[in-house]
Order: structure tokens, then sequence, then C-alpha cells
């Protein structure tokens, strides 16, 4: 299939992609379940409470089984003593196992949110910034230009060099490489954008 390709003055020519990226089966179920895989891998599990095992000190019964009227106890430890473990408590961030998810999920979850955004006309496709861009005031008006003040830009290596800084302080924009974008990044932003560079890149983990 051709998409649009467009430059920085507005001119437009076209550029041939792959169908299964663009123009894929749309799985909502899928992107659903990466999202929130991705988000809980992301959270951060810093609290911890000590479990009766992690708890110094005597492990010796308190007093004997029967005969004492009281009900039975074996040490201090147990959780309905103060200065016991806790039961159930926050274990840290050693304890919780990371969400796994493999390379076929990941394709399909983006191929299938890049087609979304095709459809929504939420996809622009730059030709490369071989230019260097310094201004964050220039790199705005472009973006407000092809309304993309929300936006994630995907770029190559090149492009993005070129245009980092001036990138770096505009609100709710985000400039990354082709290698460290995620489903959950393309889903937060309203716009997409990619240099033809990138793109050709993206494809071939398609191949």
């Amino acid at each position: 299939m051709k998409l649009d390709k467009i430059s920085l003055d507005g001119k437009k020519t076209s550029i041939e992609v792959m169908d299964k990226i663009f123009s894929s089966k749309v799985n909502e179920k899928l992107i659903s379940k990466v999202i929130y895989k991705t988000n809980a891998n992301y959270k951060g599990r810093k609290s911890k409470t000590k479990q009766k095992n992690e708890i110094i000190g005597s492990t010796s019964k308190i007093y004997a089984q029967k005969g004492t009227g009281n009900a039975r106890h074996a040490s201090r430890k147990a959780p309905i003593f103060v200065g016991g473990g806790v039961a159930h408590g926050p274990k840290g961030e050693t304890k919780y196992k990371k969400r796994k998810l493999n390379k076929n999920e990941k394709r399909l979850s983006i191929a299938s949110i890049l087609t979304k955004k095709h459809k929504l006309n939420d996809l622009i496709i730059f030709n490369d910034f071989s230019k260097v861009i310094k201004k964050t005031k220039e790199m705005n008006l472009i973006l407000k230009k092809f309304h993309a003040i929300n936006s994630i830009l995907i770029l190559d290596k090149s492009s993005k060099n070129n245009i980092d800084k001036a990138v770096r302080n505009i609100p709710n924009v985000k400039c990354t490489d082709i290698n460290h974008f995620s489903a959950f990044d393309i889903v937060k932003y309203k716009k997409i954008i990619f240099t033809e560079t990138s793109l050709k890149e993206l494809e071939k983990r398609y191949n």
C-alpha cells in the first residue's frame, strides 16, 4: 500500500509501505493486554513489610500448649502480636515477577495500533530531517503546522540528532528512535510521526 510522505514545506509524495504494519487487523484485546502488562512492569513496588520468617527473635513457644486457659500460640513472631510479622503485606520489588511479553505479541500490538492511527489520520511520515534545527520555537511551529502538538516522533538516528535539542522542551511531545518505543508510547500520544528512514527500519523487523 502507499502512504503520503510530507516535506517540511508541505509538499506531498507517496511512499510504499508494508500492508501488515499499516493495514492489519486491529486487535483491541491484544492492545489492551500489552498495555496492561507494560504498565504493570513500569510500576514501582518499593513498599516492604517483614514476613513472619524475617523477624529476628526467639522461636521458642511462649507458653505451654495446654493447661493455661489461653489460646494456643507458638512464638512472638506471629502476625497477631505487636512486633511480629505482617500477614499478606507488600513484599518489595524483588518478590514480584515481571509480566512477560513475547516478540510476536509486541509486533502484532504495534501493527494494530499503527493501523488504527492510520485510519484516524493520526499518522505522519516526514522526509528525513537533513538540516539541524536548534531553536525550540522553530520546531514548535513545524509541529503546529501539521497539527502535531501532542505527538511522538520515532526517528532514525541522524534525524534524531538533528532535532533532539529543539524538541526536548516542548510539552506533550516525545522524541525517540526506532529501538526505544513501546505500544504504550504510541497509544499515549495522539499523533505518530515517522521519518522515511525510520519507517524502513521498522519494516525490517516485520520481514
